[in-house]
């Protein structure tokens, strides 16, 4: 393309946005969509971060900053935001569900909108990558490589698993909201404080899991109470994170909690997978000090160029999110093709600080032709929600447990496997279609149509 064609598609998409962040209604809360935009974002420059391959003896080392350096663990305490999207999405499910009931709109054509949104730009994702790993295989390239390169480029799917549950039982958690109020947050917080009791202090088996189901829940609420006022005295908002802080600062210094707030390679211990606590008490102290930045955050939005600005990223955020460590990976790849060029810089050394900013230059180079391609279908899940039938509520359940199945067996343990003869395992990258399937949407539901 063109210097002149860059430009113009540049102030295309420029445009495009613009004409969006015009049309907003005056009304809409602007700083909901920042934090979106500066929760993804924040995760995809962690990831990038800490990430730390390096070539010894002449074989690549998959090394963590976090178990390199210990001191950067602290960082987590401010990239790990996942708890902040957890917050807006509460925001967002309340103002949506409350006008999908004012319109007597039914659950399971609200519920098809989430999940199309969210399932429609994961689908390509997991295309690509098993027809790596088959052609990959089938090629000779050793399938221990092919396993970890699938599995780091497909972690971010484990977060969508989760979040379909939580916006699956929004019409429970919202209804114990409008009953209970707070008390529906501190029963879900005294539920997960007596899990970890049940872990730490009694070895109780696999029964930390069940947090996934609490905590993600707990910080969904404070989204509800967001929604309604709660938080509207910057104070009051300040006095929740700074408690948050205080609570948090206890847990890790005289309990069993790390400092890292995301899992540290040879760690027994990790404060998200499953999340603890600890983890709990940093999306409490966050959502105490992004809410009391609120009033100043949205008198910044007012400007219609930084307004613009998060209206663009907005329509690209899960496409990027999806994709930036596929871009990771391709650009070691290449890097190690050209004979482990830049990479025989030790982790954490002086060197290796300052070659971050060119690293990071050369992912969003890789990263943006991604976007590109697959952002559309992002767009599609996005303006196809509205194109949606009411179906029984027992096919919503099966595809949705089908789709998220198939989610968390990919990020705990990879599409790609050390055994059989494609290399594949095939049983996990099915699943997800066949729930997409199932709740009426992707490429066998068209299939499916066109042959009525």
């Amino acid at each position: 393309m063109s210097a002149q064609g860059d430009v113009t598609a540049k102030r295309t998409l420029w445009s495009r946005a613009e004409e969006m962040a015009r049309k907003a209604p005056p009304e809409r809360n602007r700083y909901v969509d920042f934090l979106r935009a500066f929760s993804i974002l924040a995760v995809v420059i962690g990831h990038w971060l800490v990430a730390a391959p390096y070539i010894e003896n002449g074989a690549v080392q998959g090394g963590h900053l976090l178990g390199i350096l210990p001191w950067t663990q602290w960082l987590t305490w401010g990239f790990q935001v996942m708890p902040i999207f957890f917050l807006v999405g509460g925001f967002s499910h309340a103002l949506s569900w409350s006008a999908n009931q004012r319109k007597d709109g039914s659950y399971a054509g609200w519920f098809t909108g989430r999940l199309r949104r969210l399932i429609n730009p994961v689908l390509p994702l997991f295309l690509i990558w098993t027809l790596f790993a088959l052609f990959g295989t089938a090629m000779g390239v050793e399938r221990k490589i092919v396993e970890l390169a699938a599995q780091l480029a497909l972690i971010p799917v484990w977060f969508l698993a989760v979040y379909l549950m939580v916006s699956a039982v929004v019409p429970l958690t919202h209804g114990a909201w409008k009953r209970f109020g707070m008390a529906s947050f501190w029963g879900l917080v005294a539920g997960a404080i007596l899990i970890d009791v049940a872990t730490f202090s009694y070895q109780i088996p696999y029964v930390n899991f069940v947090n996934f189901a609490f905590i993600w829940l707990a910080v969904h609420q404070l989204g509800y109470a967001w929604s309604e006022g709660y938080f509207s005295n910057p104070m009051k908002a300040l006095f929740w994170g700074l408690g948050g802080l205080t609570v948090l600062g206890l847990l890790v210094g005289f309990g069993p909690y790390p400092v890292a707030m995301i899992g540290v390679p040879g760690e027994p211990v990790s404060n998200s997978m499953p999340p603890t606590i600890a983890l709990l008490a940093l999306g409490m102290a966050q959502t105490g000090i992004a809410l009391a930045l609120e009033p100043a955050a949205r008198r910044m939005l007012g400007s219609l160029k930084i307004w613009t600005a998060v209206v663009l990223v907005n329509g690209m955020i899960m496409t990027t999110y999806l994709w930036h460590l596929t871009a990771f990976v391709f650009v070691m790849v290449v890097a190690w093709l050209l004979g482990g060029i830049g990479l025989e810089v030790a982790p954490g050394s002086g060197a290796w600080w300052l070659a971050r900013p060119i690293w990071f230059i050369l992912y969003i180079v890789a990263l943006l032709p991604l976007i590109m391609i697959f952002a559309k279908y992002e767009q599609a899940g996005a303006n196809g929600a509205a194109e949606r039938d009411d179906l029984p509520h027992w096919r919503l359940i099966v595809g949705l447990l089908f789709v998220c199945a198939g989610l968390a067996a990919t990020a705990a343990i990879s599409i790609a496997s050390p055994l059989g003869v494609t290399g594949v395992r095939l049983w996990v990258v099915a699943m997800p279609f066949i729930g997409a399937a199932f709740i009426g949407f992707g490429p066998a539901h068209k299939l499916a149509k066109r042959l009525r």
